[in-house]
């Protein structure tokens, strides 16, 4: 890949991909929720999918807003 993008587009990519990341954890969320009381096996593979999307939303928040989460211990 040897495309040449400014950082105004970087910037745009970033946020298309956290919008994108934050909207599946939503579908997860929801999705664990929905199952936890049929399907626990089910709700646990949601479950890890979402705090997946957790960790990349939580790099993408680090790169747009250096410093605006504390440290984990």
């Amino acid at each position: 890949m040897t495309d040449v993008v400014d950082s105004d587009e970087l910037l745009r990519r970033i946020r298309r991909a956290r919008a994108c990341a934050a909207a599946e954890r939503r579908t997860w969320r929801t999705r664990r929720d929905e199952l936890g009381r049929t399907d626990p096996a089910g709700a646990g593979d949601a479950a890890v999918r979402e705090l997946a999307y957790e960790a990349v939303l939580r790099v993408l928040d680090e790169i747009l807003t250096p410093g605006r989460h504390p440290e984990p211990d």
